[in-house]
């Protein structure tokens, strides 16, 4: 026997809870819990990830709805589209859209969480009919607010009657405010999602910040937006992200209301794929959701560093 060996110390034998312990680990070895996301992922490989790359084959080719073959043809899709202008128009009312979207969903959230901060039981069930639209169908609001904003709509009696005299305003169809009337539809649709977020970043604020501002004199004003607005930067970057980035994929809001119209005002990016689409104009239909994919992606990205950075500084 070596000296190493007689000089080890014998093992003591194991109690019940490291026994425990091994099977635990055992059973834990023997699991697979990674299997459960087979399902997920086979979903995001049927409707997204090949759908995506099918995207960037068929924009090159002539594909569509009047002949069978199907030809690469280049550059000649994005030529075309270019030389009309209508993909720079659609690409500029998007963006508009977007940030309309952006600013009123963001404002209307905010402003709601503000108010309804205390936890009251009237704030409660506030906050729960709140959160009602974004539960909704966004074509059956769209629908909904179509039926209310039309000449003879219930919006234009209200007003006639409160003014003494008839109202007949056009809400969706004027060519100057009507991408601001569909774009206040849609951020009254989000505004509960943004109310949570910002309500939960409220809540997170440490009660002992708010003192030290009230102890060195701070008002109520100058304490919310000099010292719990500020601590809000991680809300901030993620309704503002959100709402940007949701609302340039956005279509059934702005088909329902208005459809594109009045004179294509409203004709967002999908709403053109949608009609080039039901042309047979595959080809370029898939072109332009190529063009949108590279946007929001495009835009993605500097949106959320600058927010970053912003929280950084903050």
């Amino acid at each position: 026997m070596s000296t190493i060996e007689r000089t080890r110390a014998p093992r003591a034998p194991a109690g019940p809870a490291a026994r425990t312990r091994r099977r635990a680990g055992t059973v834990n070895r023997r699991t697979y819990p990674a299997w459960f996301l087979l399902p997920a992922f086979a979903i995001l490989l049927v409707f997204f990830f090949l759908p995506t790359l099918f995207n960037f084959i068929y924009a090159f080719t002539d594909w569509s709805g009047f002949k069978a073959a199907i030809n690469p043809v280049g550059l000649d899709n994005f030529t075309e589209l270019a030389s009309n202008g209508s993909l720079f128009r659609a690409l500029r009312i998007t963006l508009l859209y977007a940030v309309l979207v952006a600013i009123f969903q963001n404002v209307f959230g905010f402003g709601l969480a503000v108010l309804l901060e205390r936890d009251t039981l009237l704030n409660r069930i506030a906050r729960v009919f709140l959160l009602i639209p974004v539960l909704m169908s966004a074509l059956a609001v769209g629908y909904i607010f179509q039926a209310l904003l039309k000449p003879e709509g219930s919006l234009n009696q209200l007003i006639g009657g409160v003014l003494g005299h008839p109202f007949d305003y056009a809400w969706l169809g004027d060519t100057t405010w009507t991408i601001v009337v569909v774009s206040v539809i849609h951020g009254w649709k989000w505004m509960g999602l943004s109310m949570l977020i910002y309500l939960a970043g409220l809540k997170t604020i440490p009660d002992d910040v708010i003192e030290a501002a009230r102890i060195d004199g701070a008002s109520r004003w100058y304490a919310f937006w000099r010292v719990r607005a500020p601590l809000l930067a991680p809300a901030v970057t993620f309704n503002v992200a959100t709402a940007l980035l949701g609302s340039m994929n956005g279509f059934d809001i702005v088909q329902a209301t208005t459809g594109g119209g009045p004179a294509r005002t409203t004709e967002i990016l999908n709403i053109f794929i949608f009609r080039t689409f039901g042309q047979g104009l595959f080809a370029q239909a898939t072109t332009m959701s190529l063009m949108l994919f590279l946007l929001v992606a495009l835009l993605a990205f500097p949106v959320i560093y600058l927010l970053r950075k912003r929280e950084e500084i903050l």
